[in-house]
């Protein structure tokens, strides 16, 4: 397995940190911290370049604000535009390319070019075209995902893939600034949640020998044949998660028949040759909408809105629910 060295001066490096800024600012002109960093481009990022050089660099005091999300309570993070939100960009700039070589195809979360609609388009091929091998799913998620990952762990899977001390280094300063856990709202803790569970993903599609999986960030289904032998590969994760990452599958986990019920997954209900929105989605789209049409002048707001729902119905068959309530 091939190790990366030789990365710490081009995270530095004074075009890779202004293509970060530049990055970083993209949808945030109008924060005054950004208006204040392209105020004086050449200063902020040589003073970003001087602290990776003398390696004074340490992560900024989070701001923690906490937000409902699908009826769940998520703690979020937020780092300082400078010199945090620039640095992390200027680190993915260079080890994106890395992570995405160790991830297998089917993982969908949080990856350029990738996505829930792929995944969705994805899954319903696997439907279609397959029915003798994809009669039974079994659907789980992780317990509290971003919130258990073991720094210690971490960081023994990063050296798997990069020898550069000083990028090692940096990454667990970074890693270490919360007390456990990877904050959720760091630009850089996407690609380590996905990292953590790259080799695990390998390990199923390798070891196991599943032909059809798929992950989404925490959120996993496979499909088989037998009901039971499901049963058995969800006792081999368990065992896998609980020694090797020190995770734990969500008690709702589900093994269940596809023709029944279809596969409510990345947003949509897929079934064999069809595929509908969640019903949750659905019914605050009906909500809103029928809002919006009582209204005789729109906002921008209700325009994005209707906009954004038009984007998720293109990709499921939604013809009767476009025709009774996008009157736009």
């Amino acid at each position: 397995m091939k190790r990366y060295g030789n990365i710490y001066e081009k995270i530095y490096s004074y075009d890779n940190l202004l293509k970060a800024h530049h990055n970083a600012r993209k949808g945030k002109g109008f924060y005054q911290e950004v208006k204040k960093f392209n105020s004086n481009e050449d200063y902020y990022i040589k003073q970003i370049q001087k602290m990776l050089i003398d390696k004074t660099y340490k992560t900024s005091d989070y701001t923690v604000f906490t937000i409902v999300d699908r009826g769940k309570e998520r703690e979020i993070y937020k780092l300082p535009y400078f010199p945090d939100r620039v640095v992390q960009w200027a680190i993915m700039l260079q080890l994106e390319p890395i992570f995405l070589e160790t991830f297998i195809y089917d993982s969908y979360a949080a990856i350029p070019n990738k996505g829930m609609h792929l995944a969705s388009t994805r899954l319903s091929k696997w439907l279609k075209y397959d029915k003798e091998n994809t009669l039974y799913c079994f659907k789980m998620d992780i317990k509290k995902f971003f919130p258990n990952i073991n720094h210690d762990i971490l960081k023994q899977l990063l050296r798997r893939k990069i020898k550069d001390e000083d990028v090692l280094v940096l990454l667990d300063e970074i890693i270490d600034s919360t007390e456990k856990g990877i904050p959720i709202g760091n630009y850089i803790s996407q690609y380590f949640a996905n990292f953590y569970l790259t080799y695990f993903d390998h390990w199923i599609k390798e070891e196991l020998q599943i032909k059809y999986y798929m992950r989404y960030m925490d959120d996993l289904i496979i499909l088989h044949s037998s009901k039971e032998h499901l049963h058995q590969i969800k006792q081999k994760i368990e065992q896998y998660l609980r020694n090797e990452l020190r995770l734990t599958i969500k008690e709702n986990w589900q093994v269940f028949p596809v023709d029944v019920r279809g596969i409510d997954f990345v947003g949509y209900r897929h079934f064999r040759n069809y595929t509908l929105l969640r019903k949750s989605t659905y019914k605050n789209f009906r909500k809103n909408m029928n809002k919006i049409n009582k209204k005789k002048r729109l906002s921008d707001s209700d325009i994005c809105s209707v906009r954004s729902y038009e984007g998720w119905l293109m990709w499921c068959n939604s013809y009767n629910l476009r025709e009774k309530y996008i009157k736009l």
